[in-house]
């Protein structure tokens, strides 16, 4: 029987080490279980969200079209021009990785279908660490279903302390998060244990305390396109560092502790308001003033 009522890291951890199952079945069983549904049945809409990321891609890799502040929506094309003509130095997962970030992230932009995970202005990270790596290392469909629940129960556990909203405890609680949960997947994906699955969360995490929200002109677009990218690179350094047993000295529940209290401190200029940091700068005034036209 496996503990339905698990808030914390360390309960997660403990309940997959007493039932002896991963991550991915003790979640997908708390689920039916609170849902009234078979775990076929769960596994079946988590399949649904993996079906709608990869369409995102597809269509995001196709379309330049921007968005209608003109301000953004052209990068995947350029990203993709510039990889055609010379590889990345890090080689061809990370040219899809970046790549379907920016597709799907530029998506959201021209209001296509697209899967907040956790949010919308961050909805290319998970996809596109999960997506890229499972193509380049032939990982089938059930796996990536398990690594997409897997995320899902890292956004789900640091929501019960943390609003996952950039307004409330700005970018980190977003992208951040977004990118703590893509390590997890990857982790997974690529093998981890359960220990080091939740290492890389934690180092994901930690190292992304303090991330500001501050979209210019009040959309999401600048900077929170290009940030989908950047931060899903970094949820693949982290998943490097704990499969090498590199570890978090600092448990994965007090980062979260972290996460709210620096939520707390952070001013409510930089959460979501536009009222300072990027959204100030005398460019962004700039652009403020040409878009609403004052």
């Amino acid at each position: 029987m496996i503990e339905k009522d698990i808030n914390s890291f360390e309960q997660l951890f403990n309940a997959c080490k007493i039932a002896n199952v991963a991550i991915y079945k003790v979640a997908q069983t708390r689920e039916a279980y609170l849902s009234e549904k078979t775990e076929d049945e769960v596994r079946n809409i988590v399949k649904r969200s993996l079906d709608a990321m990869k369409e995102a891609v597809r269509t995001g890799l196709k379309s330049n079209e921007l968005s209608l502040s003109g301000m953004c929506g052209a990068d995947c094309e350029r990203l993709q021009k510039r990889f055609a003509k010379k590889h990345a130095v890090f080689g061809k997962t990370f040219e899809k990785i970046t790549t379907y970030a920016l597709a799907t992230s530029e998506e959201n932009l021209r209001m296509g279908k697209i899967v907040a995970c956790p949010t919308a202005g961050s909805c290319g990270i998970v996809p596109s660490v999960i997506i890229a790596v499972s193509e380049d290392f032939d990982i089938p469909e059930e796996k990536q279903i398990n690594a997409l629940i897997i995320a899902g129960e890292v956004g789900r556990i640091i929501s019960n302390k943390v609003s996952l909203a950039g307004a409330v405890a700005g970018c980190q609680a977003e992208c951040g998060v977004a990118s703590a949960m893509s390590a997890g997947a990857v982790a997974y994906l690529l093998g981890g244990s359960t220990r080091q699955i939740l290492n890389a969360v934690a180092l994901a995490m930690k190292n992304l305390l303090g991330l500001t929200c501050d979209p210019v002109c009040g959309l999401v677009e600048i900077p929170c396109v290009k940030r989908n990218p950047f931060l899903a690179v970094h949820a693949i350094t982290a998943v490097e560092l704990a499969l090498a047993d590199i570890e978090s000295k600092i448990p994965l529940d007090e980062i979260i502790d972290a996460l709210e209290q620096t939520g707390k401190l952070m001013s409510p200029t930089l959460k979501e308001s536009s009222q300072a940091g990027l959204a100030k700068t005398k460019t962004a005034i700039a652009l403020e003033n040409k878009l609403f036209k004052k």
